[in-house]
């Protein structure tokens, strides 16, 4: 058996295990803080009487030591430490169960108000000469009202003013008294805050989390009693602005109020915590911070490179031949250049000190010409890291942190020709030395920096698209790629927290951001293929390049014409010529022989006498029918 207390080295037991801030603790299951014994210590039946645990007893055979451990601000356990399993005959078996929350179920007593008229009512709140109200709230919203209930002319009422104040007022007939308690912090940050109000005869007081208490004194001579009618109002009543978010742990006058229950039988308002952002997920794509509103939601994309509702609508630009643009990194702090997942805290630091152990780099690209830069990042230090488009069409990664006489390199000669003009997405993330590729939807990629590489990027100074212009030494083969530059679309540029290229597009006058030549916004950050091109040896139309074509035929002219095209075009010209001279004979032909007509005439009607004789030459059965029709018949 493994021996928890009974032999101590340099003061230390055997076995403890760490919970909350990462501090060790020696006492276990059914004892406290600071008292080292097991569950049978504490009721002395342990097997060996003289000892605090069974384990203790080192047995050849199991003892078990179990109980729960209860002290809440030392939870949850994060590790257990069993120390003597070096000998053979010592063993060890531990188990941890899950960690289970007891207490007040109105403590979690909780409704989400998702619309802005919705609100729960309660009988009229009793506090004429004291009174206390306590509740927590959550939300996104930058103002409602909380809890109110009104008289004739006394009131008393809860707000969020602002998303960094809370007020208490109320009114109980020497004028309106209003106690504010400001907050350096939002209080919209989606998360709970708790609010305690108190009022008596003597003085008011207001109490949000932690935060120094509002008191004011009551007036010597005057009325004291609070006299109320309404009901009791949680959320919008009458002409007030209600409040969206969430509400628990509601107690007036020391007494819970059951909002899950009136909750169910309201419009408007649900039982539980939940809102548009909590209860859909991804609403707002891209890295986009959702926030409720009213009749909904928002999304924030102010820390990305998208706009639109959803933040899906990449906000890209056409560079002309030539046009660069240069971001000049915060010298005051490192607000600009921490990782996104690094934002909850930001240390205050100089640029002499400013330094990264991550990048996150993403962006969109689609040209026709290379080489050429795509991004550059500059220091203060010569550090620096580049993307660039090699010919024809390889992109080059280039990370130089010290460390190493040459810079680091790759190639990125897997795929395609990049310079295409299609629009192709990449996104590349270094931490310490590792560094992780990805293209368009291809399976990412991880390189590694040597081991004699740095890794901290020392004292970024500015972000370069499409040109490198900066003072001091850059690497030869970089600066011949600003020659003519870069021509094409560059979208969805992101660098940890920036947007460069949307600042450039969207503000106007900013002292970070310097564009030189001619920029103008573009949607060409259309998603790339899905569909991996065919390799050519399965491709049965692949044509190689180098295949010599009779007559140049199917090869590019120089001026943009193709041959192909024109003899096309030639035979189509013949073939409209063709049709249309058809069409004028037959129309010459119709029109000559209009007015023309035929008759019956009897032949040999020119040598007759008269026209009789005519008809007669012609036809000799005339003269029967003559004498036929001369007989005369009596009847």
């Amino acid at each position: 058996m493994a021996i928890l207390f009974s032999i101590i080295l340099d003061g230390s037991p055997y076995t403890w295990w760490v919970g909350k801030g990462n501090e060790k603790h020696y006492y276990w299951g059914d004892s406290g803080p600071g008292i080292q014994k097991c569950s049978c210590g504490i009721d002395r039946n342990c097997t060996d009487s003289k000892l605090f645990c069974n384990c203790d007893a080192d047995q050849r055979q199991w003892r078990k030591d179990d109980g729960i451990l209860s002290y809440k601000d030392h939870l949850p356990v994060t590790q257990v430490v069993v120390g003597d399993t070096y000998r053979s005959s010592s063993e060890a078996k531990l188990t941890v169960d899950p960690l289970r929350c007891y207490g007040d179920k109105n403590y979690w007593n909780a409704v989400s108000f998702i619309a802005p008229n919705s609100f729960l009512h309660f009988s009229t709140f009793q506090g004429e000469t004291s009174a206390d109200i306590s509740f927590y709230f959550k939300t996104s919203a930058p103002d409602g009202v909380f809890v109110e209930n009104r008289g004739n002319t006394d009131f008393i009422k809860i707000e969020l003013k602002s998303n960094t104040e809370v007020s208490f007022s109320f009114d109980v007939g020497n004028g309106p008294v209003e106690l504010t308690v400001t907050s350096p912090n939002p209080l919209n940050d989606d998360q709970w805050h708790r609010v305690r109000a108190e009022r008596n005869v003597k003085e008011a007081r207001l109490q949000v989390d932690q935060l120094q208490p509002q008191i004011r004194k009551a007036p010597t001579h005057g009325h004291t009693r609070l006299e109320l009618t309404s009901q009791f109002y949680v959320g919008a009543a009458g002409d007030q602005k209600g409040f969206l978010g969430c509400i628990r742990a509601l107690r007036v006058n020391g007494i819970p109020l059951d909002l899950e229950e009136r909750a169910k039988a309201t419009q408007g308002v649900k039982p539980g915590c939940s809102g548009h952002c909590t209860s859909y997920k991804n609403l707002c794509k891209n890295g986009g911070t959702c926030n409720e509103l009213y009749k909904g939601y928002t999304c924030d994309c102010s820390r990305t490179a998208y706009d639109g509702n959803n933040c899906i609508n990449a906000v890209g630009g056409y560079f002309e031949e030539g046009t660069w643009l240069r971001y000049n990194f915060h010298t005051a702090s490192t607000s600009a250049v921490v990782s996104p997942k690094d934002t909850s805290n930001v240390p205050q630091t100089t640029a002499s000190d400013n330094s990264l152990t991550k990048e996150e780099l993403l962006f969109s690209f689609s040209t026709t010409k290379a080489p050429c830069i795509l991004v550059y990042v500059s220091s203060y230090s010569q550090d620096y890291m580049a993307v660039l488009l090699k010919s024809p069409g390889v992109i080059q990664i280039r990370y130089n942190l010290g460390g190493t006489k040459e810079p680091y390199i790759v190639d990125i000669s897997d795929h395609k020709n990049m310079a295409n003009g299609q629009p192709h997405n990449v996104n590349i993330t270094r931490l310490g030395r590792n560094i992780i590729f990805q293209l368009d939807h291809y399976p990412p990629v991880t390189y590694n920096l040597p081991a004699s590489s740095e890794i901290r990027f020392r004292r970024p100074k500015a972000l370069f698209l499409g040109r490198v212009l900066e003072t001091g030494a850059i690497d030869q083969e970089i600066q011949s790629y600003n020659t003519p530059g870069f021509s094409g679309c560059l979208s969805r540029v992101q660098f940890n927290l920036i947007a460069p290229l949307k600042l450039a597009l969207r503000s106007k006058n900013n002292s970070q951001v310097q564009v030189v030549g001619e920029l103008v916004e573009s949607n060409c950050g259309a998603s790339p293929l899905t569909i991996p091109q065919m390799e050519s040896v399965n491709n049965p139309w692949h044509i190689n390049p180098e295949t010599n074509f009779p007559n140049n035929e199917g090869q590019a002219l120089k001026d943009g014409v193709n041959r192909n095209s024109a003899i096309i075009g030639g035979i189509i010209a013949v073939v409209i010529f063709t049709i249309l001279c058809t069409l004028v004979f037959l129309i010459r032909y119709m029109f000559r022989h209009k007015g023309t007509y035929h008759t019956n005439e009897a032949k040999g009607a020119e040598s007759a006498d008269n026209a009789d004789a005519a008809i007669i030459n012609n036809d000799p059965n005339f003269t029967e029918t003559i004498d036929e029709s001369k007989k005369e018949w009596l009847i």
